[in-house]
């Protein structure tokens, strides 16, 4: 399983399986969030088999489904208001990790300064320059 830190509060992943989630709880994290919507990849794992499987491991989860080129302002606030109200520390995945590291960005705009921003994601592994401006 390959999770990557970008705040004390929050690490992204690619997709997880049903199977990751007692790594994930053994690792500390309290929270899951999955930002992927269901059946955007053949054989991936539900939303509804992932929260059952959470469950089991004392991890508290969140379906927040985003569209992958398609993400809203709507999206950022609710992933916003998703950290603010989370067990911390909290592991987001999607497909690659790239969405939950967006989402992140754009909810950390304002709070955090861009070079921070886009700097923490690098060193994750995610390249949001091209963000720059928006942030």
């Amino acid at each position: 399983m390959d999770t990557r830190k970008l705040s004390d509060a929050l690490s992204v992943a690619p997709q997880l399986t049903g199977n990751d989630l007692a790594e994930v709880a053994r690792l500390g994290f309290r929270t899951v969030i999955n930002n992927r919507p269901d059946g955007e990849s053949q054989g991936q794992p539900s939303a509804a088999e992932l929260a059952a499987i959470a469950k089991q491991h004392g991890l508290a989860y969140h379906h927040q489904p985003v569209i992958s080129g398609a993400m809203t302002e709507h999206d950022v606030i609710a992933f916003r208001q998703l950290l603010a109200s989370a067990a911390q520390p909290v592991l987001a995945f999607c497909r690659s990790g790239t969405r939950c590291t967006t989402l992140w960005a754009f909810a950390s705009a304002g709070e955090l300064a861009a070079d921070d921003i886009i700097g923490a994601a690098a060193r994750a592994g995610y390249d949001l320059s091209g963000l720059r401006d928006r942030l």
